[in-house]
């Protein structure tokens, strides 16, 4: 297992924590709403061949809040931003459901600047069928457990039950996700629009078992991104990288090493 290594940098001002750990090209994993539960055993299988580096969020977790926040281009903004300060400019980029969001985002507006990127149960568009599960009509533990269909990988990584830390921090990020993805909630009507101008090499996953977000999300971002791949993973929930971090991480790195090649 790798020892990551725990900073705390900073963007116009704002304090942002970040863990890292392995060695090679860097690989920047951007979390779900929930925000980054530590470092992960998918972390560590990508980090077998990559410098794997998971910020929280801005207003997440405990990153500093910008108070002017209010979107999720805005949040992509500040993180191109942060990337170029911390000589992050060509790393491949990881998003995770809320995050996947966020690096398609940054992928619309960093033209021939990423050299790759995997989008995993990702977020950010309407569903022309079904609908994102809405988390303010049930408490955080329901949200959260409802994202797994392998419970008992849910209570191995946030406890049984989960702590009064850990509800904390669960409100904190549902408080800033309401700041940033409330109306229309978790989508932008004009990304579907900016997706068809994005030239990075696209690998999108999904678990074919989510519950929160409709599978065909995922489906609507590679038709939607040019030359964009995708892959189900089988009876996997909404939080693919901790109940299948082996499986998950193959496809990734795999992904990643046919673009290096």
């Amino acid at each position: 297992m790798v020892e990551p290594e725990r900073q705390r940098v900073t963007v116009d001002g704002l304090a942002v924590d970040v863990v890292s750990g392995g060695s090679g090209p860097s690989v920047v994993v951007l979390h779900h709403d929930i925000g980054n539960p530590g470092w992960l055993p998918f972390y560590d299988r990508l980090a077998e061949r990559y410098r794997v580096v998971v910020p929280s969020h801005p207003g997440f977790d405990t990153s500093e809040r910008p108070a002017w926040l209010r979107s999720v281009r805005e949040l992509a903004s500040l993180y191109q931003w942060l990337f170029h300060e911390q000589g992050l400019d060509g790393a491949r980029l990881v998003g995770l459901g809320f995050g996947a969001w966020i690096a398609a985002e940054v992928a619309t507006t960093a033209h021939g600047r990423l050299p790759a990127m995997a989008l995993l149960n990702p977020m950010g568009l309407q569903p022309r069928e079904g609908e994102i599960c809405d988390q303010f009509l049930v408490n955080a533990e329901e949200y959260v457990s409802s994202g797994f269909v392998d419970i008992g990988a849910y209570h191995a990584t946030f406890g049984e039950p989960p702590s009064e830390d850990q509800l904390v921090t669960w409100e904190v990020n549902r408080e800033m996700t309401t700041r940033i993805a409330w109306k229309p909630y978790m989508f932008d009507r004009s990304l579907e629009h900016l997706l068809h101008g994005v030239d990075t090499p696209t690998l999108v996953v999904a678990g074919t078992g989510d519950k929160l977000v409709p599978p065909v999300c995922a489906e609507q971002y590679a038709e939607l991104v040019p030359g964009a791949s995708l892959r189900r993973v089988e009876g996997a929930g909404h939080f693919v990288e901790i109940e299948r971090p082996d499986e998950l991480a193959g496809l990734v790195s795999g992904f990643f090493a046919e673009q290096e090649g």
